[in-house]
């Protein structure tokens, strides 16, 4: 497709001088780039065709990089990389060597503050907003944040924060769980002006300082905050002002002509103020716009019809075996119950929202809470199952020291997305859960090779009394094992399994890379042996002296951080001994994986078939 207007703007400044027409024909040419992009190259769809306008408009207002915006989570962010002098660059959206999906500090200047996790942008941005302050700077700094990202917790205590330091920061709010209200039509356009014309803040802030804080400037504030609630049907104007902050709006996001006179309007109030924006999740792609969770991001797709290209996948996904076995163990036993952090289609569990809903909790974007809530329902007699993206899991790490396992509390915490994920880089990687709690009292810390396993584990979390006891596992397909016919079977806490008997070397392996590792040493006869440590914590330290005594050279293969996982237990238990043997260790390296597919980011960190064969072949070949 041509790009007539868009192959013209090489950066923020390129769009100062263009007309309202220009600037709704430059959204129109932008959002069906990122389509164009996207249904080949996957990427977060829905987030970014909703903000296109609030990001244009932002840009036309504001002078980045001096000024800042900052974006919650960074989905949305697409325009943004696009207006900045990453439009070429856009093609190579999340591939090895190409521009990342969230906004980095290290890839441009106009990346004010990186992102990945949610919550964060108001923080942050009142970290920038202070800075420039004390510095003497007259820059201006927003944040743009999505409904769903509110409901984290750090996004609360930053807006408590702000609102208490009097910071001079504008939050925009980018809300596209409710549509406009239109029935307000003159009223609320009349508001609108009002709340943000200049004259009216000038005016409210010479009568406010007369006034002084008590008496009847705090009369005539209730009156006019009931008055702007009635008036905007209670949009949570209220809320924002109750924790120091101007609120105005809710303007119609996705109105480029009203996004940019709203934002002249307020850019130079001081003070924190926040702009509430009703945008449509997937605007202008009507597949997206009819159905937005399965549009968030989904995969290759048709740009003309909008048929979604993905699968058939070649085995059943990880998080599809878990809700399947969740279900079948909620059938069994009542006490079961699911917890999510608003990843309910993503952990695969909505076929158990849709059969237990009064045992199905989605709590939203709140690690923290999740944990602990499970902790009480597990306080309560209840067996939760609580399943958490790994790398949002490291948000949670004091909830699960202090309110489980400290507590002893019968928690599963099943953590998808485990190991290297693939394209969405660093943020999201799942490297760091086993070093991180496998330190911690009382806790297990189990990872399974195939499908089977995962059920045969959970079905062991349940029947476990302590914990937490924590599954990790993989994103993507499993290893094509036949489990649904597998018998549950409750697996030991703490026992290595033997999956084939050497004499030179152990391949010592921790989750599915365990099919791997069988695969290689079945081309090495009884040269190489392979031991299944589906258990990392406890550690099966009888089956690691058998090893020890057996072979004279140790590989441990494992989906995550070298330091602390695996390979720091078996070299911590053999360290000191007698004769041991000498450990080598295939794993993630100490430093962050940058985006690329996932076999890719095996390949980077010597994972994969060829790296590890090459380990094995050195070894054998050393010792003839």
């Amino acid at each position: 497709m041509n790009y007539p207007l868009l192959d013209t703007i090489n950066s923020p400044a390129d769009i100062k001088g263009l007309s309202v027409n220009q600037l709704k024909q430059l959204c129109a040419e932008i959002r069906h780039y990122i389509i164009e992009v996207c249904s080949t190259n996957p990427g977060h769809l829905g987030s970014s065709l909703g903000a296109v306008e609030l990001i244009v408009g932002w840009h036309y207002v504001f002078d980045a990089p001096e000024d800042k915006i900052v974006f919650d989570v960074g989905h949305q962010a697409y325009a943004h990389k696009i207006l900045t002098g990453r439009r070429e660059a856009f093609r190579t959206l999340r591939k090895a060597g190409g521009i990342s999906g969230f906004p980095r500090m290290d890839e441009s200047p106009y990346d004010s503050f990186g992102a990945g996790h949610s919550s964060t942008s108001v923080s942050a941005a009142l970290g920038l907003a202070e800075a420039a302050r004390i510095q003497g700077r007259k820059e201006k700094v927003t944040a743009l944040i999505g409904d769903g990202a509110l409901t984290g917790g750090l996004a609360f205590e930053g807006i408590n924060n702000a609102g208490a330091a009097k910071a001079d920061l504008l939050v925009i709010l980018n809300d596209n769980e409710i549509s406009i209200d239109h029935n307000l039509g003159g009223l609320h356009n009349y508001l609108l002006r009002v709340t943000t014309s200049q004259r009216y803040n000038a005016f409210k802030n010479k009568v406010w300082n007369a006034l002084g804080e008590r008496g009847l400037r705090a009369a005539i504030q209730r009156w006019w905050r009931s008055l702007k609630s009635w008036m905007v049907k209670k949009t949570g104007g209220d809320l924002f002002e109750a924790l120091g902050f101007r609120y105005f709006g809710p303007i119609d996001g996705n109105n480029i002509e009203q996004v940019i006179n709203t934002l002249i309007r307020i850019k130079n109030i001081s003070g924190p103020r926040v702009l509430h924006c009703h945008t449509v999740k997937g605007k202008g792609f009507p597949a997206s716009e009819a159905d937005p969770y399965t549009w968030h991001a989904p995969g290759r797709f048709d740009p003309e019809t909008g048929k979604r290209l993905n699968g058939p996948y070649p085995a059943d996904r990880y998080q599809d075996v878990f809700g399947q076995v969740l279900c079948e163990l909620a059938e069994k036993d009542e006490r079961v119950v699911g917890i999510t952090p608003a990843m309910a289609s993503g952990c695969g569990m909505s076929k158990f929202a849709a059969a237990f809903p009064g045992r199905f909790f989605d709590v939203g974007i709140e690690e923290e809470h999740a944990v602990t809530f499970s902790a009480g329902l597990a306080a309560g007699g209840m067996r939760p199952f609580c399943n958490i993206y790994s790398s949002f899991a490291q948000r949670a790490y004091d909830q699960i020291i202090h309110d489980v396992a400290l507590q002893h509390l019968p928690v599963v915490l099943c953590f998808d997305r485990a190991g290297l994920v693939g394209e969405d880089g660093a943020t999201h990687h799942g490297c760091f859960d086993i070093a991180a709690l496998r330190t911690v009292p009382g806790t297990i810390i189990a990872s399974p090779k195939d499908e089977t396993e995962l059920k045969q584990l959970m079905y062991s979390a349940l029947n476990t009394e302590h914990g937490p006891y924590i599954i990790r596992y993989p994103r993507g397909c499993g290893e094509g094992v036949q489990w649904k016919d597998a018998p549950y079977e409750i697996l030991p806490a703490g026992k290595a399994v033997e999956l084939k008997a050497g004499k030179k070397l152990a391949l010592v392996c921790s989750g599915p890379v365990t099919s791997k590792a069988m695969k290689i040493a079945e081309k090495y006869g009884e040269d190489v042996g392979v031991y299944n440590f589906r258990f990392i914590k406890p550690l099966d330290t009888e089956m690691l002296a058998k090893i020890a005594g057996q072979y004279s050279h140790i590989i441990t293969l494992e989906d995550g951080s070298l330091k602390g996982g695996l390979y720091g237990a078996v070299a911590e238990e053999l360290a000191g001994t007698e004769n041991a043997p000498t450990v080598e260790g295939i794993g993630i390296p100490d430093e962050f994986v940058r985006h690329a597919s996932k076999d890719e980011e095996w390949v980077l960190c010597g994972m994969d078939e060829k790296s590890v064969t090459k380990k094995i072949e050195n070894f054998l070949e050393n010792r003839k």
